[in-house]
């Protein structure tokens, strides 16, 4: 469903010259699969991210999402995608109710279809208290969940997750993570991006390390642990990176 091969985004810094933000990525991601996406900031994730949802066009290599082409196909691509950014904003003076019914005629959904997959969302996301409250009036977590219901209006089968719970509270996450659990288990193809280790853990069924635009490893929990020798997903990380740091050592 997601096929990245020999990926590539330079960008040019008039003081730093050429910078290769993405160099050379390859994965793939399949049908009712979650794959983790881990880097430190500068990583190139959210470059990567944005390649697929067809927002930056890549340099060099090859991206595709169910079958389409990201530079050839952007619109069967956008067609295919759920995207949340993790700089995902919503229209102050619209209503999660409105959000989501624009969102759904945007992607040709009409009638009383898009009013049910509306009332759906609204009531799996625990938002029908706040379903007619203008946004700008909603707080960051609620707010988060109405750019994540917007993502799934309607109902695409490749879905990318960028930090989908940050401004949620433990309860609100538990529920969001359990959703996409869901979602995986409809067939969903999701990429899931974080600096939440445990989310990782609980949600993944590989996950792909990336540093410095490089892929640094890719696999199950298991094969992680065999190639670096360690347990917790924060040493393996740590390990990767190289910073000879490890979760026992931070005392954590």
């Amino acid at each position: 469903m997601i096929r990245v091969n020999n990926l590539s985004r330079i960008f040019f810094d008039s003081q730093r010259g050429e910078i290769k933000a993405v160099d050379s990525l390859s994965f793939t991601c399949q049908a009712g699969e979650i794959m983790g996406l881990l880097g430190p900031n500068g990583a190139g994730k959210t470059t990567t991210l944005r390649i697929l949802a067809t927002l930056l066009s890549p340099s060099g290599g090859t991206a595709e999402l169910n079958g389409f082409d990201v530079i050839k196909e952007p619109d069967k691509v956008r067609a295919s995608l759920g995207f949340l950014s993790s700089t995902t904003g919503l229209y102050p003076r619209l209503t999660p109710e409105e959000i989501l019914k624009f969102f759904g005629e945007i992607n040709g959904m009409k009638g009383a279809g898009l009013k049910s997959r509306i009332d759906a969302l609204i009531a799996e996301f625990n938002i029908s208290d706040y379903a007619r409250v203008r946004c700008e009036k909603l707080s960051s977590g609620m707010k988060q969940k109405v750019s994540i219901a917007r993502a799934l209006i309607q109902d695409p089968p490749v879905l990318i997750f960028d930090e989908p719970t940050v401004g949620l509270d433990v309860i609100a996450a538990a529920q969001t993570m359990k959703a996409i659990l869901e979602y995986k288990k409809r067939g969903k193809c999701i990429l899931y991006s974080t600096h939440i280790m445990s989310e990782v853990e609980k949600l993944c069924d590989r996950i792909a390390i990336i540093h410095k635009g490089t892929l640094q490893a890719i696999g199950t929990m298991e094969e992680l642990r065999e190639q670096t020798g360690e347990r917790y997903l924060e040493d393996i990380f740590f390990s990767l990176m190289g910073t000879g740091t490890t979760f026992a050592e931070n005392g954590s």
